[in-house]
């Protein structure tokens, strides 16, 4: 017997408008159901567990004790630029020189989270096929 994770909950004042900035980060539809005046709704990614917001009277006073890491696709600076460009602010930029670290954001109520590394930026080579023999890549 397991226990799975039904969904993640955040606590927010205007949970419609905190649903469409995740589910343009996630790239995933906020349900048509769902209005600008509903106390909670979801958004379900496809590669991630539910997003739950519900709206709360009192605002967002200290660090989140739990937060959500990204890893996306795209390589990590230009997932930063593109999850600014949806109202993200930068908290904390903790990218090294050498190309490692991370970027902690936070989204328009102030919950932050971080963007790490892609897979590929990680692993660079990874799931691509190794040079033939005597062939020359360019890099």
């Amino acid at each position: 017997m397991g226990t799975s994770i039904r969904n993640i909950a955040v606590d927010c004042a205007d949970p419609y408008a905190l649903a469409r900035f995740w589910a343009g980060v996630f790239d995933c539809p906020v349900d048509p159901e769902f209005g600008p005046d509903d106390e909670e709704l979801f958004i379900a990614p496809p590669t991630a567990a539910r997003l739950y917001f519900q709206r709360v009277p009192e605002p967002k006073t200290v660090k989140n004790r739990v937060h959500i890491c990204l890893e996306p696709e795209l390589p990590r600076d230009r997932e930063v630029e593109r999850v600014r460009a949806l109202g993200a602010t930068v908290v904390t930029d903790r990218r090294e020189p050498d190309g490692t670290g991370w970027v902690v954001l936070a989204d328009p109520e102030g919950n932050e989270f971080c963007v790490l590394r892609s897979a590929a930026e990680r692993h660079p080579g990874a799931g691509v096929a190794p040079p033939l023999p005597g062939v020359v890549t360019g890099e």
